[in-house]
């Protein structure tokens, strides 16, 4: 018994570096085995093969199994991790898409070369510098676009509506987008503006914005972070730190690596730490944009309005690679200051499907802000005032997915040279029956999930021997959810004449227009209005609801280990 007890201390004692043996040699083993399967196929594989195109996509399924953040670029492919960290690129400055088998102009950016150059939304492009892009892919496209800055290339283009081939000369620019599309002063003294990415120095152009808002009379600041999906961390810390005061904690990082564990305190002095805000949230808004919204709201400096954001509590740091390439790898969990971590999703523990469950609200933590205000932990930021979001049919989607809305703009904007300015336009209830007519015209088809759902229905009801003693329910369903294309032009009118309108005013007045546009009837818009136009609203938003105070001096709660 006492040998028995000594030996299975002893292994005890020896699991860790038993284990870390084991793992070496896994990797290894596969390493290896990988390397011999690449090897017989390129040999012995009936046809050729494309070894980079094969080991690629292998290296891209493997990553997917892991979280939707961790990603390889290869080396031709490095342009595109620059762009998300810096905002900047050098080419004509446009957004192009698949259409019809061929590549089109999607939106050209206000002010630069596609756009000085005179390139619509809709034109297809032929050839770049005489080489045939008829049959080319986006990427392929994409890739003869940019260039050195100042260099020019010739676009061959056909416009919709004309026959006769257009020959463009633009000269390419190095491409910054400004990550403030829109920034003004209403009529009562609240400085609104729309921040749409942490890129680098987007901070500062935050402080520049607010600092000119308050030029203009500003007493109070919109900041709207809807669909902004996040960025770099430290820009997150550094807009932050514009409204706290120096030395605050506003994230900590927790991961595998403790050497890489860090701690973000504001640097600087403040620009102004009593200005009421108010922060706009939706789903979409994600990761750094999180870390603004929930540590402003931990510290009770804003009000956040809108709806619950998308829950993204992790953070990527980008590795080189051999042969110039990189992967950029989730290495950590972020906290903020009340210490919980909103990440929504548990992408270690996967259902047998391989899908990933949402946390329940039922498993999340408590926390308090520091005026003793109770939060949760994972699931996003849940805001001081929620409204709920439209939901529309899907034949928007489909309308949209399908081009017939972007068709429909691009034949409609043929016929007008000018419309109303973009907080004043609204379609006409005719041009809406001509979109009717023109959507009629086309062999349009959707809900085909709700087709393919009533199928599978019918085939596992005929398998278990219920389709006859259910056929008349089942007839009833199915002509319930059979897709009618004028009950739901009609049914969804609002929706899908808000989408049209859109595109309509961005042809004119480009993204800051539609963003003009759609404020003009936003009910998320109005209510962060309405709190800063009551200031007993406002303050009673950050103050806990009665019986619910924190003992005096409390500031967070001090975490478990929460990392695993």
């Amino acid at each position: 018994m006492v040998l028995l007890a000594i030996t299975a201390m002893h292994s005890m004692a020896q699991s860790p570096a038993d284990d870390k043996n084991q793992r070496y040699y896994d990797i290894n083993k596969n390493i290896d085995i990988f390397n011999s399967l690449l090897r017989e196929l390129d040999m012995f594989y009936v046809d050729s093969i494309e070894v980079n195109n094969l080991v690629q996509g292998t290296i891209s399924n493997m990553l997917t199994r892991l979280d939707p953040y961790t990603e390889y670029y290869s080396e031709e492919n490095m342009g595109d991790l620059q762009f998300l960290t810096t905002g900047e690129y050098a080419g004509i400055g446009a957004i192009i898409s698949y259409k019809d088998e061929q590549v089109i102009i999607n939106e050209p950016y206000e002010g630069l070369p596609a756009d000085k150059a005179g390139l619509k939304a809709g034109d297809a492009i032929l050839e770049i510098d005489g080489q045939d892009m008829r049959k080319a892919s986006v990427k392929e496209v994409s890739d003869k676009l940019k260039g050195t800055p100042g260099t020019e290339l010739r676009l061959t283009i056909q416009r919709p509506g004309e026959k006769k081939e257009r020959t463009i000369v633009i000269v390419r620019e190095k491409i910054e987008m400004d990550p403030i599309t829109y920034a003004e002063v209403t009529d009562d003294h609240i400085g609104y503006f729309y921040f749409g990415s942490f890129t680098t120095n987007s901070s500062g152009r935050v402080k520049e914005t607010v600092t000119d808002l308050k030029k203009k009379g500003a007493t109070s600041l919109i900041m709207d972070l809807r669909g902004n999906g996040g960025g770099i961390l430290d820009e997150a810390v550094n807009v932050v730190n514009l409204f706290v005061q120096k030395g605050e904690e506003i994230v900590s990082t927790k991961g595998k690596v403790k050497q890489w564990d860090r701690t973000y305190h504001t640097q600087n002095q403040p620009l102004d730490q009593v200005i009421p805000i108010v922060v706009l949230i939706d789903t979409s808004s994600a990761s750094a944009s999180e870390i603004v919204a929930g540590g402003l709201q931990d510290l009770d400096r804003a009000a956040i309005v809108g709806n619950r954001s998308f829950g993204k509590g992790l953070v990527q740091t980008p590795r080189d690679l051999p042969y110039g390439g990189n992967i950029k790898i989730t290495t950590s969990k972020y906290y903020i200051p009340s210490g919980r971590c909103i990440q929504a999703l548990d992408y270690s523990h996967r259902n047998p499907d391989g899908s990933v469950a949402r946390v329940p609200d039922s498993l999340t933590t408590i926390f308090k802000t520091r005026n003793g205000r109770e939060v949760r932990d994972g699931g996003g930021i849940t805001p001081d005032i929620t409204l709920p979001q439209e939901k529309g049919g899907t034949i928007a989607y489909y309308l949209m997915t399908d081009h017939l809305i972007f068709d429909y703009v691009t034949n409609w904007v043929q016929q007008h040279q000018k419309i109303a300015p973009p907080e004043q336009f609204r379609l006409t209830d005719a041009d809406y029956e001509a979109f009717k007519e023109f959507v009629k015209s086309k062999d349009f088809r959707y809900d085909q999930l709700s087709e393919r759902s009533l199928q599978q229905l019918r085939n596992m009801m005929e398998f278990e021997g219920y389709l006859d003693v259910a056929s008349d329910e089942y007839k009833a369903l199915e002509a319930k959810l059979q897709p009618n294309l004028d009950r739901d032009l009609e049914l969804f009118k609002a929706d899908i004449r808000s989408m049209i309108e859109s595109e309509i005013v961005q042809r004119y007045y480009y993204k800051k227009g539609v963003l003009i546009h759609q404020l003009s009837r936003d009910k998320v818009f109005d209510k962060a209005v309405e709190v800063l136009n009551h200031p007993d609203l406002f303050q009673s938003l950050l103050q806990p609801k009665p019986g619910n105070t924190a003992p005096a001096g409390e500031i967070k709660e001090k975490r478990p280990n929460q990392y695993s």
